[in-house]
């Protein structure tokens, strides 16, 4: 099993997500079931993706999560 924080593209998009997050609080309550929350899902889908292709058994399961 891989560590996954120790890559840099899952350290660059957990900031990422972070930082959407933070922007997305400032958006019109009218949006918040709107684009905010379509916003923050998909952001969040990609540090997801990666820690999740970590978890698997071989390379070619862990490059489809990639």
């Amino acid at each position: 099993m891989r560590d996954f924080r120790k890559y840099e593209v899952w350290q660059l998009s957990h900031s990422l997500v972070l930082e959407v997050y933070s922007q997305t609080i400032n958006f019109p309550k009218v949006e918040q079931y709107g684009i905010t929350s379509q916003l923050n899902r998909a952001t969040v889908s990609i540090p997801t993706n990666i820690s999740e292709g970590c978890g698997r058994n071989s390379d070619a399961e862990f490059h489809r999560f990639i």
